[in-house]
Protein backbone atom coordinates (compact mmCIF):
# COMPACT_ATOMS: atom_id res chain seq x y z
CA UNK A 1 0.00 0.00 0.00
CA UNK A 2 1.28 3.41 -0.90
CA UNK A 3 1.80 5.85 1.96
CA UNK A 4 1.65 8.94 1.54
CA UNK A 5 2.38 12.76 2.59
CA UNK A 6 0.51 14.52 5.25
CA UNK A 7 -0.27 17.70 6.37
CA UNK A 8 1.26 19.07 9.88
CA UNK A 9 -0.31 21.51 12.39
CA UNK A 10 0.89 24.46 10.22
CA UNK A 11 -0.99 22.87 7.37
CA UNK A 12 2.63 21.97 5.32
CA UNK A 13 3.11 18.89 3.66
CA UNK A 14 5.43 16.59 5.13
CA UNK A 15 6.62 13.04 4.73
CA UNK A 16 4.60 10.06 6.31
CA UNK A 17 5.27 9.10 10.16
CA UNK A 18 7.99 6.49 10.74
CA UNK A 19 7.56 5.68 14.14
CA UNK A 20 9.89 4.28 16.68
CA UNK A 21 12.87 4.01 13.83
CA UNK A 22 16.06 2.72 14.75
CA UNK A 23 19.32 2.41 13.07
CA UNK A 24 19.15 -1.34 10.93
CA UNK A 25 21.31 -3.97 11.36
CA UNK A 26 24.87 -4.44 9.11
CA UNK A 27 24.06 -7.29 6.93
CA UNK A 28 26.62 -10.11 8.24
CA UNK A 29 24.97 -13.35 7.41
CA UNK A 30 27.37 -15.11 5.66
CA UNK A 31 24.76 -17.85 3.95
CA UNK A 32 21.46 -17.52 2.36
CA UNK A 33 19.71 -20.81 1.23
CA UNK A 34 17.28 -21.03 -1.42
CA UNK A 35 15.64 -23.81 -3.51
CA UNK A 36 18.13 -23.12 -6.71
CA UNK A 37 20.77 -21.57 -5.36
CA UNK A 38 23.39 -20.81 -2.07
CA UNK A 39 24.79 -16.82 -1.59
CA UNK A 40 27.66 -17.38 0.19
CA UNK A 41 29.94 -14.63 1.74
CA UNK A 42 32.91 -14.93 -0.64
CA UNK A 43 36.28 -16.56 0.52
CA UNK A 44 39.08 -17.02 -2.09
CA UNK A 45 40.40 -20.47 -0.77
CA UNK A 46 36.89 -21.38 -1.78
CA UNK A 47 35.13 -19.63 -4.32
CA UNK A 48 38.99 -18.52 -6.50
CA UNK A 49 39.04 -21.04 -9.49
CA UNK A 50 35.08 -21.03 -10.21
CA UNK A 51 34.81 -17.22 -10.02
CA UNK A 52 37.84 -16.98 -12.12
CA UNK A 53 36.00 -18.64 -14.99
CA UNK A 54 34.03 -15.22 -15.38
CA UNK A 55 36.34 -13.03 -13.83
CA UNK A 56 39.69 -13.88 -15.68
CA UNK A 57 40.76 -13.82 -19.55
CA UNK A 58 38.64 -16.64 -20.88
CA UNK A 59 35.40 -14.38 -19.19
CA UNK A 60 32.85 -12.52 -21.96
CA UNK A 61 34.21 -9.25 -22.87
CA UNK A 62 30.64 -8.09 -23.04
CA UNK A 63 30.35 -8.65 -19.11
CA UNK A 64 32.49 -5.76 -18.45
CA UNK A 65 30.85 -3.12 -20.73
CA UNK A 66 29.08 -1.25 -18.15
CA UNK A 67 30.99 -2.16 -15.41
CA UNK A 68 33.80 0.03 -13.74
CA UNK A 69 36.34 -3.20 -13.80
CA UNK A 70 37.72 -4.92 -16.41
CA UNK A 71 38.53 -8.39 -16.78
CA UNK A 72 41.74 -9.92 -14.49
CA UNK A 73 44.35 -11.08 -16.85
CA UNK A 74 45.97 -13.58 -14.81
CA UNK A 75 45.56 -15.32 -11.11
CA UNK A 76 47.59 -13.15 -8.82
CA UNK A 77 45.79 -9.74 -9.48
CA UNK A 78 42.69 -11.65 -9.05
CA UNK A 79 43.71 -13.14 -5.86
CA UNK A 80 44.54 -9.61 -4.54
CA UNK A 81 41.13 -8.04 -6.22
CA UNK A 82 39.15 -11.23 -3.94
CA UNK A 83 41.66 -10.84 -0.61
CA UNK A 84 40.45 -6.82 -1.09
CA UNK A 85 37.06 -7.31 -1.05
CA UNK A 86 36.88 -10.02 1.74
CA UNK A 87 38.24 -7.80 3.96
CA UNK A 88 35.97 -5.12 2.60
CA UNK A 89 34.03 -2.99 5.56
CA UNK A 90 31.56 -1.44 4.07
CA UNK A 91 30.18 -3.79 1.57
CA UNK A 92 29.64 -7.57 1.43
CA UNK A 93 30.48 -9.67 -1.89
CA UNK A 94 28.70 -12.82 -2.10
CA UNK A 95 29.41 -16.14 -4.21
CA UNK A 96 26.35 -17.48 -5.92
CA UNK A 97 26.85 -21.24 -6.07
CA UNK A 98 23.84 -23.42 -8.26
CA UNK A 99 22.65 -25.66 -5.48
CA UNK A 100 22.85 -28.70 -7.35
CA UNK A 101 26.45 -28.91 -8.76
CA UNK A 102 27.78 -26.79 -6.09
CA UNK A 103 29.81 -24.89 -8.63
CA UNK A 104 30.00 -20.59 -8.19
CA UNK A 105 27.84 -19.42 -11.14
CA UNK A 106 27.71 -15.37 -10.50
CA UNK A 107 28.92 -12.73 -7.57
CA UNK A 108 27.57 -9.71 -6.27
CA UNK A 109 27.71 -7.03 -3.34
CA UNK A 110 25.45 -5.55 -0.97
CA UNK A 111 27.32 -1.39 -1.14
CA UNK A 112 26.16 1.93 -0.22
CA UNK A 113 24.77 0.73 3.05
CA UNK A 114 23.22 3.32 4.98
CA UNK A 115 22.20 1.92 8.50
CA UNK A 116 20.67 4.71 9.63
CA UNK A 117 18.61 5.54 7.07
CA UNK A 118 17.92 2.08 6.29
CA UNK A 119 19.12 2.33 2.85
CA UNK A 120 21.22 0.04 0.73
CA UNK A 121 22.22 -1.21 -2.78
CA UNK A 122 22.77 -4.21 -5.07
CA UNK A 123 25.61 -3.77 -7.07
CA UNK A 124 28.86 -5.43 -8.67
CA UNK A 125 26.71 -8.12 -10.38
CA UNK A 126 28.11 -10.03 -12.39
CA UNK A 127 27.06 -13.18 -13.60
CA UNK A 128 28.56 -16.34 -15.99
CA UNK A 129 26.67 -16.68 -19.27
CA UNK A 130 25.16 -20.11 -18.20
CA UNK A 131 24.01 -18.30 -14.78
CA UNK A 132 22.42 -15.62 -16.95
CA UNK A 133 18.48 -15.25 -17.56
CA UNK A 134 17.63 -18.44 -15.54
CA UNK A 135 15.51 -18.96 -12.26
CA UNK A 136 19.25 -19.04 -10.05
CA UNK A 137 19.58 -15.09 -11.33
CA UNK A 138 16.07 -14.67 -10.03
CA UNK A 139 16.63 -16.29 -6.85
CA UNK A 140 19.54 -14.97 -5.74
CA UNK A 141 17.78 -11.87 -6.20
CA UNK A 142 14.76 -12.85 -4.10
CA UNK A 143 17.23 -14.34 -1.31
CA UNK A 144 18.67 -10.65 -0.70
CA UNK A 145 16.08 -9.05 -1.03
CA UNK A 146 14.15 -10.81 1.93
CA UNK A 147 17.27 -10.87 3.98
CA UNK A 148 16.94 -6.86 3.58
CA UNK A 149 13.88 -6.65 4.02
CA UNK A 150 12.33 -9.22 6.38
CA UNK A 151 15.09 -9.56 8.21
CA UNK A 152 16.87 -6.27 8.90
CA UNK A 153 13.82 -3.96 8.25
CA UNK A 154 15.43 -1.58 5.70
CA UNK A 155 13.23 0.62 3.68
CA UNK A 156 15.23 1.33 -0.06
CA UNK A 157 16.92 -1.49 -2.11
CA UNK A 158 18.76 0.18 -4.80
CA UNK A 159 19.70 -0.65 -8.34
CA UNK A 160 21.53 1.48 -10.44
CA UNK A 161 23.29 1.12 -13.43
CA UNK A 162 24.52 2.82 -16.58
CA UNK A 163 21.79 4.62 -18.73
CA UNK A 164 22.62 2.80 -21.54
CA UNK A 165 22.62 -0.83 -20.20
CA UNK A 166 19.51 -1.91 -21.60
CA UNK A 167 20.05 -5.38 -19.79
CA UNK A 168 20.21 -3.93 -16.44
CA UNK A 169 17.30 -1.48 -16.75
CA UNK A 170 15.46 -4.37 -18.16
CA UNK A 171 16.30 -6.75 -15.20
CA UNK A 172 16.02 -4.44 -13.00
CA UNK A 173 11.69 -3.25 -14.20
CA UNK A 174 11.65 -6.96 -14.46
CA UNK A 175 12.83 -7.55 -11.07
CA UNK A 176 10.12 -5.28 -9.94
CA UNK A 177 12.69 -2.24 -9.01
CA UNK A 178 10.92 1.46 -10.39
CA UNK A 179 12.35 4.03 -12.17
CA UNK A 180 13.45 6.79 -10.30
CA UNK A 181 15.03 9.15 -12.49
CA UNK A 182 18.75 9.45 -14.17
CA UNK A 183 21.64 11.64 -12.80
CA UNK A 184 23.03 13.01 -15.60
CA UNK A 185 27.38 13.16 -15.99
CA UNK A 186 27.41 11.55 -13.02
CA UNK A 187 30.53 9.45 -13.42
CA UNK A 188 33.53 9.05 -15.97
CA UNK A 189 34.66 5.94 -16.73
CA UNK A 190 36.69 4.29 -18.70
CA UNK A 191 36.84 7.69 -20.73
CA UNK A 192 33.60 8.08 -21.16
CA UNK A 193 30.72 9.70 -19.67
CA UNK A 194 28.14 7.73 -17.59
CA UNK A 195 24.39 8.77 -16.79
CA UNK A 196 23.56 6.43 -14.28
CA UNK A 197 19.27 5.49 -13.99
CA UNK A 198 17.98 5.16 -10.81
CA UNK A 199 15.42 2.09 -9.67
CA UNK A 200 14.30 1.19 -6.01
CA UNK A 201 11.87 -0.87 -4.38
CA UNK A 202 10.67 0.56 -1.04
CA UNK A 203 9.83 -1.62 1.96
CA UNK A 204 5.52 -0.39 1.43
CA UNK A 205 6.23 -2.19 -1.86
CA UNK A 206 8.11 -5.38 -0.81
CA UNK A 207 5.09 -7.67 0.13
CA UNK A 208 3.59 -7.79 -3.05
CA UNK A 209 6.85 -8.00 -5.25
CA UNK A 210 7.50 -10.77 -2.80
CA UNK A 211 4.25 -12.77 -3.34
CA UNK A 212 4.94 -12.51 -7.04
CA UNK A 213 8.27 -14.02 -7.06
CA UNK A 214 7.73 -16.67 -4.63
CA UNK A 215 4.88 -17.50 -7.43
CA UNK A 216 7.67 -17.54 -9.87
CA UNK A 217 10.24 -19.05 -8.41
CA UNK A 218 7.91 -22.20 -7.25
CA UNK A 219 8.85 -25.45 -8.67
CA UNK A 220 5.42 -25.95 -10.20
CA UNK A 221 5.59 -23.09 -12.42
CA UNK A 222 8.69 -24.81 -14.60
CA UNK A 223 8.07 -27.59 -16.94
CA UNK A 224 10.40 -31.07 -17.09
CA UNK A 225 12.68 -29.05 -19.03
CA UNK A 226 13.24 -26.40 -16.50
CA UNK A 227 11.11 -23.60 -18.89
CA UNK A 228 8.93 -20.85 -17.53
CA UNK A 229 5.48 -21.65 -17.51
CA UNK A 230 4.49 -18.12 -16.60
CA UNK A 231 6.52 -15.10 -17.17
CA UNK A 232 7.70 -13.31 -13.48
CA UNK A 233 6.33 -9.99 -15.25
CA UNK A 234 2.57 -11.22 -15.89
CA UNK A 235 2.48 -12.82 -12.09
Amino acid sequence: MLKKEKLNDRAQIVGYSVPNWTTRPFPDKKTHTGQYCILQKIDKKVHFDDLYRFFGPESNSETWTYLSLNHFKNRDTFWNYLTKIEHEKQSIYYAIVDKSTQKVLGSFALVAIDQENGSLEIGYVIYSDSMKKTKIATEAQFLLMTYVFDQLGYRRYVWMCDDCNEASKHAATRLGFSFEGIFRNMWVYKNRNRDTAWFSITDYEWPSIKNRMEKWLNKSNFDNEGIQKNKLTDM
